[in-house]
Order: structure tokens, then C-alpha cells, then sequence
């Protein structure tokens, strides 16, 4: 019985040996391998490596001449009484906007921005008076005709105030296309020497964004006799993250 029972053993180890046999054989592994290399899979020293990446900025600017002018414009009065103060203030306010309006500004491009009411003291608390003021702002769409509503709004008296003048371009989205392409084509410009430069080749875009200022740049130059926009920009910086590949060989 004993002699029996080794020799069914001695059989069981042999088939499973025989079972075992052709996935050792095509594995090239020795039978304590893992399962997994066993049945062809790629190897962990095999597995691909993490991709280098490149960031690079690029900007894009696009030149342009403001065609439209922001004046902001007020009244200021003074009066013994809060009630005298306000209403004077509001007198001004309409004639003004009559002369603004009678110079050419549209009146839906006018608005008003500010309004106030104050005390004056000699020494307080002793009250001598009220100021109040308003303001408008007024959009002025054909800059050939500025001086002549600049010079409509000093004539309309000593409650009359200039507060300020700014200018903008009506139609930025031409603009701004045209300073996005340029900043994209400046930041692939760079990411190509650069992977030139580190013997690689270029890859897919990995990561976009796009930092601008889509506002042209607002300022005045005065001349003699007249107001000169000068000349503004559009402009836009981008941040590209490509993926660096090796390079053919």
C-alpha cells in the first residue's frame, strides 16, 4: 500500500510538469517567474518613459490708431443751501449735455458718472455752504470733431470741468485675432529652436493659455491747436507646453 501511493504521487508531479512545460518554453523564464511575464508582458525596465515637456511664452502685438475718444466732462456749483447747490448743479448738467449733444455726441453715448452733494465749513461746525457736482462721461465717435466739443464744453461757463480724455479702438475682434496668431506663431518659433537646440523633436501641444491685454493702449498727445490719439496696441502672450520627442535618427 505504501509502495502504491508513491507511485500515483510520482505520476501527479509528472503531468503537471507536463502542463507546465510549453508556457516555460515560450516564456524563456524559469518556472518561479510571475504569471504575468509568463504570457508575453512587457517587462517593468521596458515600460515607456515619462515625456520631456517644454513651456515656452510667446506675445503677439498688433498696432492700431484709436478711433474713439472717452471725454469725461462736469458741472460744479456752490450755493448758501443744499437744496440751491443741487438744483444748480442739475441746471448745468442739462445745458451741458445740450452743448455736447449740439456738437455731435449721440445722446445715447452720453452718461452720467458721478454725482455728489457736500458741505463746506469755514471751521467746523459752522457750515458756509454746498457743493455739488456731476459728471458725464461722453463717447465721442468721430475724433475729427474733439476740439470742437472740447472747446463747446469750456464755453458753457466757470461751472464747466474737464476731467479727462481716453481713447479706444470700436473694433477689437479683427485685432485680436490677428495678435493671437502672432503670439501663437512666436511661441512655436522658440519651441522649435529650442528642441533644435537640445537635439529633439517637437510634439504634440500638451497645455494652452492665453494671458492678454485686448485694450489699446490710451493716452493723448496735445499739439497746438488740436488732439492727437497717438497710437495704441493690441496685445496678447500665450503659454504653450509642448511635448518633446527624440529626435529621428
Amino acid at each position: 500500500m505504501i509502495k502504491m501511493s508513491v507511485v500515483l504521487a510520482a505520476t501527479a508531479i509528472v503531468l503537471v510538469g507536463a502542463q507546465a512545460g510549453p508556457a516555460l518554453a515560450v516564456s524563456g523564464t524559469s518556472a518561479t517567474a510571475p504569471a504575468a511575464l509568463t504570457r508575453g508582458s512587457a517587462s517593468p525596465r521596458e515600460a515607456a518613459p515619462e515625456p520631456t515637456e517644454l513651456t515656452v511664452t510667446g506675445r503677439g502685438s498688433i498696432k492700431t490708431t484709436p478711433d474713439l475718444m472717452r471725454l469725461s466732462v462736469g458741472v460744479e456749483a456752490r450755493r448758501a443751501k443744499a437744496g440751491e447747490a443741487f438744483a444748480a448743479v442739475k441746471k448745468g448738467a442739462a445745458k451741458l449735455a445740450e452743448v455736447l449733444m449740439a456738437a455731435g455726441v449721440a445722446k445715447s453715448d452720453l452718461r452720467t458718472n458721478d454725482l455728489s452733494l457736500g458741505t463746506e465749513y469755514d471751521k467746523f461746525p459752522k457750515v458756509v455752504g454746498y457743493r455739488a457736482s456731476q459728471g458725464l462721461e461722453a463717447l465721442v465717435r468721430d475724433l475729427s470733431k474733439a476740439d470742437e466739443i472740447v472747446d463747446a464744453v469750456v464755453a458753457v461757463g466757470e461751472e464747466a470741468r474737464l476731467n479727462g480724455i481716453s481713447f479706444g479702438v470700436s473694433k477689437t475682434v479683427a485685432l485680436v485675432r490677428a495678435a493671437r496668431a502672432a503670439a501663437y506663431k512666436d511661441a512655436l518659433a522658440k519651441a522649435q529652436q529650442y528642441a533644435t537646440l537640445t537635439g529633439c523633436g517637437l510634439g504634440r501641444v500638451v497645455k494652452l493659455e492665453e494671458e492678454g491685454d485686448t485694450s489699446p493702449s490710451r493716452f493723448a498727445l496735445a499739439e497746438k491747436d488740436s488732439i492727437n490719439p497717438g497710437q495704441g496696441s493690441v496685445t496678447i502672450s500665450v503659454r504653450v507646453v509642448y511635448e518633446l520627442t527624440q529626435a529621428a535618427e
